[in-house]
């Protein structure tokens, strides 16, 4: 056994047996690189990517191709450290639509959030409803703003069918914005309230994201004027 290899051993072992809350940002990523670099010192390259990022968290949010330009890190390594948020949001998700009832403004929204946290660019979501106000499914309509929406609402219509969905709620995201609705928001808002309509489908709400705050449509009253 070469010496890394003992190395390896002992920081899974100290994993195991102590968790990772006394691991410092970098030999959480030394260990994390085990598994997508074999055979190599992992400590010197976790060491370039605090030095380059400055925290676990902002390493873990960097883009691929920037992830990259470290010496070491590979095209696999990075996508590797680049998937570790997403499942992560996507497991918080999961968890938030079993123990969730998407009843009130505040329920959805905070779910939401969670769906758009590493959300760098404008993307729409959908979340299927049953008639109990439980969240059956969330879907991801595309990227692009609101202006595309009319190719998204044959999508939102077809799983609105699929998941037996009797009501939806429509979100999207302001990037580099504030959570207040444009012209075009408005505009996709009825589109979409008079699509699902012709299926006998609700849409409860449109909700836009921006800066970790939140915009309901229906508490603003526009939908009860459609």
């Amino acid at each position: 056994m070469r010496v890394h290899d003992g190395h390896r051993e002992k920081m899974r072992e100290r994993f195991r047996s102590g968790g990772i809350d006394h691991f410092a940002d970098h030999e959480v990523l030394e260990l994390m690189l085990y598994y997508a670099i074999p055979r190599i010192n992992t400590n010197e390259i976790a060491h370039r990517l605090i030095d380059r990022y400055g925290t676990l968290a902002d390493v873990l949010e960097a883009p691929v191709e920037d992830l990259e330009q470290v010496e070491g890190i590979g095209r696999g390594a990075a996508t590797f450290l680049h998937l570790v948020p997403s499942v992560v949001r996507k497991a918080k998700m999961d968890q938030s639509s079993r123990e969730l009832a998407m009843t009130s403004t505040e329920a959805a929204g905070t779910y939401l959030l969670e769906c758009f946290a590493i959300e760098k660019v404008e993307v729409i979501y959908m979340l299927c409803i049953d008639r109990k106000g439980k969240l059956i499914a969330c879907k991801r309509l595309g990227d692009g703003g609101m202006k595309s929406v009319d190719i998204n609402v044959r999508k939102l219509m077809e799983y609105a069918l699929l998941t037996g969905a009797t009501g939806v709620i429509l979100s999207h995201n302001h990037p580099s914005g504030v959570a207040l609705p444009s012209e075009d928001d408005y505009i996709a808002t009825a589109m979409v309230y008079n699509a699902l309509d012709t299926i006998g489908v609700t849409l409860m709400d449109h909700i836009i994201v921006a800066d970790g705050d939140f915009v309901s449509m229906a508490d603003s009253g526009y939908l009860r004027d459609l």
